[in-house]
């Protein structure tokens, strides 16, 4: 129980500290004429992106005992499948981006990704859904505030990630990893969240 405990208040720290790198972007970053909301805007889209989803499938094989690897398969499987039915329909729509005369808008990619680590990671610990959710919704604001995406944009990629994340919980073992993730001991998929 005590081992538990502190693995609990050792993933809440973890899953807190990736902010701590927005707050001091800041003042590392070199001096130019950007506002301070525009360098957050582009940690998020960037760096402090790829730090979530990084901690998003890495957490659980340091936090979750023996089910940490079923369960950072599972966040990667998400992720994954997500990303590959966005890239799909990036190239098929061809929307302008807002920015540029590139064609590859809808949906984000961004927001794609980041809520579809949320959705797993706060099935699998409802209790830190608030900072997940929130650090999914920070990096999908930071595309509309870079101009790289319209809010169409965003909602749509963040409901296909979301969809995809339920979907892959739904299913015994996965999706496009399935030969690597073992069922739980029910038979059928992890149990979503009432939180959700």
């Amino acid at each position: 129980m005590h081992t538990q405990m502190r693995a609990r208040a050792a993933r809440s720290l973890s899953v807190s500290l990736w902010l701590v790198p927005a707050l001091l972007a800041g003042p590392l970053t070199p001096a130019r004429a950007e506002s301070p909301a525009r360098r957050a805007a582009d940690f998020g889209s960037g760096s402090g992106n790829i730090l979530y989803l990084a901690l998003g499938v890495g957490l659980p094989l340091l936090s979750d005992g023996h089910d940490g690897r079923n369960h950072a398969l599972r966040a990667a499987d998400a992720l994954g499948t997500s990303v590959l039915l966005t890239e799909g329909l990036k190239a098929l729509v061809r929307e302008k981006r807002p920015d540029s005369n590139a064609h590859d808008s809808f949906p984000s990619g961004h927001a794609t990704a980041a809520f579809a680590v949320a959705t797993v990671e706060s099935s699998l610990h409802p209790r830190e859904a608030g900072l997940w959710y929130l650090g999914a919704a920070l990096i999908s604001y930071s595309r509309i505030r870079l101009h790289r995406h319209t809010a169409a944009d965003v909602l749509v990629g963040a409901g296909i990630g979301a969809g995809i994340a339920r979907l892959e919980l739904a299913q015994p073992r996965g999706l496009i990893l399935s030969p690597f993730i073992t069922p739980d001991e029910s038979g059928g998929g992890l149990t979503l969240s009432s939180s959700l």
